[in-house]
């Protein structure tokens, strides 16, 4: 039976967690479906902002690191996104940004390799389709300390490519291209039985879907602020550890406030115990409280069910959305390129499209922009389209997609393509970010 227009006001007018929309500044008709690359800005934000700025900057200078809290906010942010990605107070961070997080955990991974596991155990394995910040620190690794990068190709060859050979597994839970979502537990404990560790990128996972780092007995985890958890552009990412493993090495950016008594200015390093010895500079405070709003935005679904609820709502958007374009927009020549099963798939589905039409993704998504839905534009590889193709990307944050939003973004979808409106001039020339 075809969903109507009508059919989803309804679910919009039943949803409990519709009131969240009203946490966050969207402009009147704007669809925003790209909460995956970049969350929209909750109303609280830029009042507590202007607060750091006039009264505990502009007033209370220096005194704000003890009278307003500057100096713990690193763990007291940290411990609130704990309370999404399944980790105890005092095990996560926030600090710096992805990438180098991601560069502390992985050369602290290997170096407990190094030191514990057999001389044969020199490769780092990850996918070729993971986001490239992961592969180019991961290559950069490799170089420095004699390790290997194999990628696969598929999802399939994971099991095989698990040996002894295998010193850490590193991939991104949700794959930011296709949205498919990895079983983290299984593959945790896959990884486990074969004598690796395992880090997590949580880039497209916190905040979207829920994560149990502690019941996958996971190794290390990183992600960024400025997806799901709404934090701003460039906001500081976050990077949890393993108690088990916290305290077995330095990492490499040894920092002044990783230190254990960074105030007594001393000439040597000693690491702070646990997680702290992951920060390594002095945190960005406006950055910070403007992610501390975001992330506030997403506990704010717990009264109603929090990350459980998120979810439910998110694969209910999605279903809609992948049901919809495919009546409406199949016969054009789009086809579903991420997962089909729910349960592996993030909260994000994305598009591509059939010759003739396969280079016009990007064209496609910048009618789409014009008219006020807005997504974004992935390229494939020109080489292997029918491996790795152009695909138009849509992020489906249910903190603030509703389902009308849902049916009117395909139907603009739909009148893009029938209209050929996506032709003209201006949305073929490409910008400097797709």
């Amino acid at each position: 039976m075809t969903t109507t227009r009508q059919d989803c006001e309804v679910l919009d007018a039943e949803d409990s967690l519709r009131e969240l929309r009203h946490q966050f500044e969207l402009p009147e008709g704007l669809i925003y479906l790209d909460g995956n690359s970049l969350g929209v800005l909750p109303r609280e934000t830029a009042a507590r902002v202007q607060q750091v700025l006039a009264q505990e900057w502009g007033r209370d200078l220096i005194k704000s690191w003890n009278t307003a809290g500057w100096i713990h906010l690193p763990g007291r942010i940290g411990d609130k996104i704990a309370r999404l990605i399944g980790a105890w107070p005092g095990e996560c961070v926030v600090a710096d940004s992805t990438s180098l997080n991601l560069y502390k955990v992985l050369a602290a991974a290997l170096q407990m390799v190094a030191r514990d596991a057999s001389p044969q155990r020199r490769t780092i394995v990850s996918e070729r389709s993971n986001f490239p910040t992961d592969l180019y620190i991961a290559e950069s690794l490799a170089r420095q300390h004699g390790f290997e990068l194999k990628l696969i190709a598929a999802v399939e060859e994971l099991p095989a490519a698990l040996n002894d050979s295998t010193a850490v597994l590193m991939l991104t839970q949700v794959n930011y291209r296709t949205g498919y979502m990895h079983d983290m537990a299984a593959v945790t404990a896959a990884a486990h039985a074969a004598g690796a560790l395992t880090v997590w990128d949580l880039a497209h996972s916190a905040g979207a879907i829920p994560v149990d780092l502690n019941a996958a007995q996971a190794d290390f985890a990183i992600g960024c602020g400025y997806k799901y958890l709404n934090g701003g552009p460039g906001a500081p990412a976050f990077v949890w550890v393993n108690p088990r493993h916290a305290d077995r090495f330095w990492q490499p950016l040894s920092g002044w406030l990783g230190h254990a008594a960074p105030f007594q200015f001393t000439p040597d390093y000693q690491p702070a115990p646990g997680i702290q010895r992951y920060i390594c500079g002095t945190p960005p405070i406006l950055s910070m409280a403007a992610l501390e709003c975001g992330v506030d935005t997403v506990l704010a679904a717990e009264p109603l069910g929090g990350m459980a609820a998120l979810r439910r709502k998110s694969v209910a958007l999605c279903e809609c959305f992948i049901e919809l374009a495919e009546e409406r927009c199949g016969v054009l020549g789009v086809r579903l390129a991420s997962p089909r099963d729910a349960a592996r798939r993030g909260s994000q589905v994305c598009l591509s499209l059939e010759a003739p039409l396969h280079e016009a993704g990007y064209a496609v998504m910048q009618a789409l922009i014009a008219r006020g839905v807005i997504g974004d534009f992935r390229a494939g590889d020109p080489a292997r389209l029918e491996v790795l193709p152009h695909i138009l990307r849509f992020g489906f944050t249910p903190l603030y997609v509703g389902f009308a939003d849902v049916f009117d973004a395909v139907e603009h979808l739909h009148a893009v393509l029938t209209t050929e409106e996506w032709r003209r001039p201006e949305f073929n020339k490409q910008g400097a970010v797709t």
